[in-house]
C-alpha cells in the first residue's frame, strides 16, 4: 500500500455518499472506485464525487488491483455475499454497521479472514472517535467515582422506509438504532451481563420498531439501552458513577461531553476535535492497521462484533423478529 489508502466503495445510496464526501477531504485517503449493481448507477456516483473509476457489479470493483480497501456501504442485509467475495479474493473490507444480518454470517466472515489473514473490521463508526478516548480517559481518572448506571438512547421518526419494515432488508430499530446504544455501552463499561429484560413494540410486518432493554453487569451495574425508528429522542448518553456524572450529547456521533459532581453541579464541558464528518476516523484508523500489518482494528475487535451480533440475535430471537437469512 503506498502513503495514500485507496478506497473502493460498495454501494451508492446516503451512507455511500457520506463516505464518498469524507474520503475526498481527508488527507491520506482517497475515494478510488465505486462499484454498484448497475453502470448506470456507477457512472452518476463516480461523476457526482470525482470518482476515478466506476464498475456496474460489485464483483469488477473488488477486483481492481488498485483498491487497497473495500467499504461495504449497501444496507445490512446485502453485506454478506460481496464481503465474503473480497475475503476470498484477498481483499481488506471495512463493512458498515451492522455488520451482518446475523450471528452466523458474520462468524463465517470471521472465520474466513482469520484463515485468509485478511483484514477485517465493522464499520461501527462511534468505536473510532475521539470521544471515546476522552470518555475513557474521564471515567480512569476518577471524576464520576465508580460506575453503576449507563444508559443510551436513539430514536429517528423514519416513516415507513423499506430498511425498516422489510424482514428480506433485516428491518427493525435495532440493527439499525440499537446497535449503537449497545455499542455505546460496550465501549465504557464491558462487564458481563447477568440477567437481561427486554421489550419491543413491532410493526404490522413484523419487525421491531421501538425497543428496550435492560442489562444487570456484574460489579453492580444497570445499563439501558433504547432505541426507536418512530419517534424522536435527544439520543444522549448518560454515564453514571458515586461521585458525579456524563453527559454525551449524542451517541450517534458525540459533539461535546458534559462533566457533573455530586447534586448536579456542572464542572466542564468537552468538545471533541473538529471533524469532517466523523467517518474519517474509521478509514483512517484502517489506513493505520493495514500499514502495520494487521488483520483486525484495535477500536473495534472481530471478537466484539461477533458479541455483538450474538446479543442481537437472542434479542430478535426473544421478541420473535425474523429474517430470511436466519438459520
Amino acid at each position: 500500500m503506498n502513503n495514500t489508502l485507496r478506497v473502493g466503495i460498495i454501494g451508492t445510496g446516503w451512507i455511500a455518499e457520506k463516505a464518498a464526501y469524507t474520503l475526498q477531504r481527508q488527507e491520506g485517503l482517497e475515494c478510488h472506485a465505486v462499484g454498484s449493481r448497475t453502470q448506470a448507477k456507477a457512472d452518476a456516483f463516480a461523476t457526482q464525487w470525482g470518482i476515478a473509476k466506476a464498475y456496474g457489479s460489485y464483483e469488477a470493483m473488488i477486483d481492481d488491483p488498485e483498491v487497497d480497501l473495500v467499504y461495504v456501504g449497501t444496507l445490512h442485509s446485502h453485506h454478506y455475499d460481496v464481503t465474503m467475495y473480497a475475503l476470498e479474493h484477498g481483499k481488506p473490507c471495512l463493512v458498515e454497521k451492522a455488520f451482518m444480518a446475523n450471528h452466523a454470517q458474520a462468524l463465517r466472515a470471521v472465520t474466513l479472514a482469520r484463515q485468509k489473514g485478511v483484514f477485517l473490521a465493522e464499520a461501527i463508526w462511534t468505536r473510532y472517535q475521539p470521544a471515546v478516548n476522552i470518555v475513557r480517559g474521564l471515567m480512569v481518572s476518577g471524576r464520576i467515582g465508580d460506575l453503576r448506571l449507563i444508559s443510551a438512547t436513539l430514536c429517528y421518526s423514519m416513516g415507513n422506509k423499506p430498511r425498516i419494515m422489510r424482514a428480506d432488508l433485516c428491518g427493525g430499530a435495532l440493527l439499525d438504532l440499537g446497535v449503537y446504544g449497545i455499542n455505546f455501552v460496550r465501549m465504557f463499561c464491558d462487564a458481563p451481563i447477568k440477567e437481561m429484560y427486554s421489550h419491543c413494540v413491532k410493526s404490522d410486518t413484523g419487525m421491531d420498531l421501538t425497543d428496550s432493554i435492560s442489562c444487570i453487569l456484574e460489579g453492580g451495574i444497570i445499563a439501558n439501552i433504547e432505541s426507536s425508528a418512530c419517534c424522536v429522542n435527544d439520543n444522549q448518553g448518560i454515564i453514571s458513577g458515586t461521585e458525579g456524572y456524563l453527559i454525551i450529547d449524542n451517541i450517534n456521533n458525540p459533539q461535546r461531553i458534559k462533566v457533573y459532581a455530586r447534586d448536579r453541579v456542572f464542572i466542564e464541558e468537552i468538545a471533541v476535535p473538529e471533524q469532517i464528518t466523523g467517518y474519517e476516523y474509521q478509514f483512517l484508523a484502517c489506513k493505520d492497521a493495514l500499514t502495520k500489518g494487521l488483520t483486525e482494528s484495535p477500536y473495534m475487535p472481530l471478537d466484539e462484533t461477533l458479541y455483538v451480533m450474538q446479543l442481537m440475535d437472542g434479542l430478535r430471537k426473544e421478541w420473535g423478529v425474523r429474517y430470511p437469512m436466519d438459520e
